[in-house]
């Protein structure tokens, strides 16, 4: 039987194109239930304060910096998305003294503007510019990395790829947005070899760190999270990194308060990871191949998933 077409945006892949079945069997799944949905590879950890849920996400930053010496350098890739996690990295490393100069950190992402140059830090939705303000600039100087041990997607994207040859990847940390990517690996477009079925699993884990086309669903998440609900000031295309990089992390580690994807969404993910069913109209849902992989939620977050008018 063929997959249905999108109910959001009828050119692209998407979760809406599932089968009735795993659509049906998210929407049961209680709180209580993602709990039980650990399996050797993929745990799943609650939190019940919003203070502990991001605390212990920046901790997550320190842990993988701690490790880092001069002969073997290692770091961590991050969000922008949660975002709340880097003003208490930075208050972590200053209150600690902790040297990281050795240490490493990778942006996940960046905008791209029309003529496919990734944007400026000035322009106002930068990734970089917000994980310099939010966190690098607020390290005491004399602990903090030199700035090439800053990686954003920006320039030589393959040369932003190698960089995970070089270094030890402890971590990559990142949210789901409404789309479920993780940074923006998105679902792929409906046209060509994917008319009828969307990649498979090995072929979209090929992907590597590049400039890709942004769903709709995805613009429209960030048009109303970061700018206000100003879709024309939201770029449609992104560098991001890609699943080879992210196969390259020692683990992947997801930040879920409830605020960038829904209470379905979070179930679903959860489900197919716990249960392997990776589909590339899921990105997130890939990572059911990932060796080590962490769920985080904030519990009340989690919400309900009903059918009721408002």
């Amino acid at each position: 039987m063929a997959r249905p077409i999108s109910k959001v945006a009828p050119e692209w892949w998407d979760y809406t194109t599932l089968d009735d079945a795993i659509l049906a069997d998210t929407a049961r799944l209680t709180a209580e239930d993602l709990e039980q949905l650990s399996r050797p590879g993929f745990r799943v950890v609650m939190y019940d304060t919003l203070e502990d849920f991001y605390l212990a996400e920046a901790l997550e930053y320190i842990t993988a910096w701690r490790q880092s010496t001069d002969d073997n350098p290692t770091g961590i890739c991050g969000p922008i998305g949660p975002t709340e996690q880097l003003p208490l990295v930075a208050r972590l490393v200053n209150a600690l003294e902790l040297d990281i100069r050795s240490a490493h950190f990778w942006g996940m992402d960046e905008w791209v503007d029309n003529e496919g140059t990734p944007v400026p830090t000035t322009h106002p939705l930068s990734f970089a510019k917000a994980d310099m303000e939010l966190c690098f600039n607020r390290i005491d100087p004399k602990l903090r990395m030199p700035e090439s041990h800053l990686h954003f997607p920006t320039g030589d994207l393959d040369a932003y790829s190698r960089s995970y040859d070089d270094v030890r990847c402890l971590l990559m940390q990142g949210g789901q947005g409404e789309v479920k990517h993780w940074a923006f690996n998105d679902p792929p477009k409906r046209e060509g070899d994917y008319q009828d079925e969307p990649p498979s699993p090995e072929t979209y884990r090929q992907l590597a760190t590049r400039v890709t086309d942004l769903h709709p669903m995805t613009i429209i998440q960030n048009a109303r999270t970061s700018g206000g609900g100003q879709v024309a000031l939201v770029p449609t295309r992104a560098a991001t990194v890609g699943p080879v990089e992210t196969w390259k992390a020692e683990k992947v580690s997801i930040w879920q308060a409830g605020c960038h994807d829904n209470p379905f969404g979070m179930r679903l993910t959860t489900l197919m990871i716990a249960k392997n069913l990776p589909d590339a109209s899921v990105p997130m849902s890939l990572l059911a191949d990932h060796p080590n992989v962490q769920f985080n939620f904030y519990r009340p977050g989690i919400g309900t998933v009903e059918t009721e008018m408002h």
